[in-house]
């Protein structure tokens, strides 16, 4: 019994935690279910994020273009005329934002609070998950040798940066875990 009371938050942040990430992963995987990746079909919110970073290059007068894939199912981007780079399902960043969403619930904070902060948070990601393969799709064109480790590091930490600076401010500003070490 003591030993329940001891780890009791800990245990419950892990729960909350946990079947958030799980429900909203399942709902995601059923979404994704409904497209044919054998008929080489890209659901729509990726191609609309491929779409979006196409238009960010064109806002900044780059030549740039996108296409669905004839034999993968992706879009393909093209930055001054040479394809640089395939958006896939995993590049639009609903993983990650599962992934955010489900902390923010596990460190409860206020209803209405927290619905505002989840929105502004995706948000956020999403906009910056668009400049982020805008950026990519350039330095690949500039620095085609650099790929993987623009792909593979930078771009990664980059996104995964903001998220964590995100949950920082949520837990010390407006989690119920803010009030009570303020309180202490």
């Amino acid at each position: 019994m003591d030993y329940w009371r001891r780890y009791k938050p800990f245990l419950f942040f892990l729960g909350k935690f946990f079947s958030t990430y799980f429900i909203l992963s399942v709902v995601y995987q059923f979404y994704l279910s409904g497209y044919d990746t054998m008929k080489f079909e890209t659901d729509p919110i990726t191609g609309s994020i491929a779409w979006q970073a196409r238009d960010l290059l064109l806002f900044f007068n780059a030549d740039a273009s996108a296409e669905p894939h004839p034999t993968q199912a992706c879009i393909k981007l093209f930055y001054q005329g040479k394809y640089v780079a395939r958006i896939i399902e995993g590049c639009n960043a609903i993983s990650i934002m599962i992934l955010f969403i489900a902390f923010v619930v596990a460190f409860a904070g206020k209803w209405k609070t927290t619905i505002i902060f989840l929105i502004v948070g995706c948000v956020i990601i999403h906009v910056l998950n668009i400049i982020r393969i805008a950026l990519l799709s350039a330095a690949i064109f500039h620095f085609p040798t650099q790929e993987h480790f623009l792909h593979g590091v930078v771009f990664p930490l980059f996104i995964y940066s903001v998220v964590f600076v995100l949950w920082i401010v949520w837990v010390n500003k407006y989690s119920f875990y803010a009030g009570k070490t303020a309180q202490a």
